[in-house]
């Protein structure tokens, strides 16, 4: 596996929730997902009640995290953003997996939340980064 994709790969195990990409009736839409990374692989979870995870099925999509709402003090002082494209399909993670994610919302637009799980295997993965340095006063960037 190339170096930037374990990094990315790392990247994403240090926050929970990611956006998914993709388009559904030929139209574009972009849905919150909580992720967890098995074996090279970024698993999904979202709400089935949506159908995002069945137009998602068989099909490429993109995927991004991001530590944007941390402060530059963490993570050594660096914003860092991961993306990727791939390959996804409906999944069963085990239960030990299913651990993992935590809690789930009981709520989805005022409906139950029904778990759905998509994995993807990452292609085409970039990281970028923001670098601050302590000295620079948060809210005063140009």
């Amino acid at each position: 596996m190339p170096s930037e994709q374990l990094h990315a790969l790392e990247l994403l195990g240090r926050v929970p929730y990611g956006r998914l990409a993709t388009s559904m009736r030929a139209l574009p839409i972009l849905a919150v997902a909580r992720h967890i990374v098995v074996d090279g692989r970024v698993v999904l979870r979202m709400h089935g009640g949506l159908g995002y995870h069945d137009a998602c099925d068989g099909t490429v999509v993109a995927y991004g995290a991001d530590n944007f709402n941390a402060a530059p003090s963490g993570d050594d002082g660096e914003l860092w953003s991961v993306q990727f494209t791939g390959p996804a399909e409906i999944v069963h993670p085990t239960a030990e997996q299913q651990g993992r994610f935590g809690i789930a919302p009981t709520r989805v637009n005022g409906e139950p939340f029904t778990p759905a799980f998509l994995g993807v295997d990452p292609h085409f993965v970039s990281v970028h980064t923001l670098g601050f340095h302590a000295s620079q006063p948060i809210g005063n960037a140009a």
